[in-house]
């Protein structure tokens, strides 16, 4: 059967060359005798898994062993949780950048745990722009979260402006997207179901100096400082979702950041070209500076969504209806989305204008 053009937001395309491998490794792992799925997660070959992966987070980052590299289970609601639990003790309060619905989840999460400052939102415009930057946080918080790209609204924080407090961010959506200096966040995290694999995984990568002052004594799986101290294998590890992240890294290494961040650049430019001149399609995010080149939102008409999307299954597409909470439509351009399926995608929309 042929490949659809996936535009999905998540769980996202993967490229062939780590289908394959998955493939491979589902029937044979190497010389083990054994298919991955079966792997102990305390075996030599694991541990060597988990390795490699560590030292290619560390150095796509430009990071060095002052960070520990983390697999956890669960996604981005459950960092939502272990953040504040780890890092905002009795007394502190954390601030939040509000810049779109996932963010606003994080806060509510927050809130369990002990005092949450909105620092800034954009939620009167709908998130359909990026909030105001503080310049300054007043008292100094215990960390100041932010969302670098907020995959349901289409925003994106390209530059992140200086801050007075340690700062945290979800990088879910966005991450090994474009060139980022890492070593300015005293930890970030990311679901791994976007660039990196698979869902039912986050990565979260700490600074040793933020992780020493955990905010309470917490049962070990909950523990940043328990798993560290473990290498993510305090119970049993998500072999799976590891290995295909381990995939993913290597794929990310050899295609090369830069490379990656150029093609990202390229297919949202051709995205937004066409909807800045379009008579049928309009953008969501109307400031250019601060629309995400790995979520393009758009809207039409009720009678046009029906019909373009109905095209789009006849033309092997999938995945671009917007998020329930906004409607439309969403293009999501991951790293292993191909410029060719962008050009497939742009080809028709123009085919549509001009027979609508």
């Amino acid at each position: 059967m042929e490949r659809k053009i996936n535009f999905n937001a998540g769980p996202a395309e993967l490229p062939g060359e780590v289908l394959h491998d998955v493939g491979r490794a589902i029937h044979h792992y190497k010389r083990t005798g054994l298919s991955i799925l079966e792997l102990p997660h305390r075996s030599e070959e694991f541990i060597e898994i988990v390795d490699e992966a560590n030292q290619l987070v560390r150095e796509l980052c430009g990071l060095g062993e002052e960070y520990d590299i983390l697999w956890l289970h669960g996604g981005g609601r459950m960092q939502f949780c272990m953040l504040p639990m780890n890092l905002l003790s009795e007394g502190k309060t954390a601030a939040y950048i509000e810049s779109g619905l996932w963010a606003k989840e994080a806060i509510k999460y927050a809130g369990h745990y002990g005092k949450v400052q909105v620092a800034a939102t954009s939620e009167p415009d709908g998130y359909n722009s990026l909030p105001r930057w503080p310049s300054k946080i007043s008292p100094k918080p215990a960390y100041l979260h932010i969302t670098t790209n907020n995959t349901i609204h289409g925003t994106q924080l390209h530059d992140i402006p200086e801050t007075n407090a340690p700062l945290v961010a979800d990088m879910s959506s966005d991450i090994f997207g474009q060139a980022r200096d890492y070593s300015r966040f005293a930890m970030f995290y990311a679901t791994a179901q976007k660039n990196l694999g698979v869902p039912g995984l986050a990565l979260a990568v700490i600074n040793k100096d933020i992780l020493q002052k955990s905010a309470r004594d917490l049962p070990p799986l909950l523990s940043y400082r328990e798993q560290a101290k473990e290498n993510s294998i305090v119970n049993t590890a998500n072999v799976f979702a590891i290995y295909t992240s381990l995939l993913m890294l290597r794929w990310t290494k050899a295609r090369g950041l830069a490379t990656l961040e150029h093609d990202n650049r390229r297919k949202a430019a051709m995205l937004y070209d066409l909807l800045d001149s379009s008579a049928v399609f309009r953008p969501r995010v109307t400031e250019r500076a601060d629309r995400s080149i790995m979520n393009v939102c758009f809207t039409t008409t009720k009678a046009h969504e029906a019909r373009f999307l109905a095209l789009c299954d006849k033309n092997n597409i999938v995945g671009i209806k917007g998020h329930r909470y906004t409607g439309g439509f969403r293009v999501s351009l991951y790293n292993p989305v191909s410029v060719d399926a962008v050009e497939t995608l742009v080809s028709l929309m123009r085919e549509y204008e001009r027979t609508a």
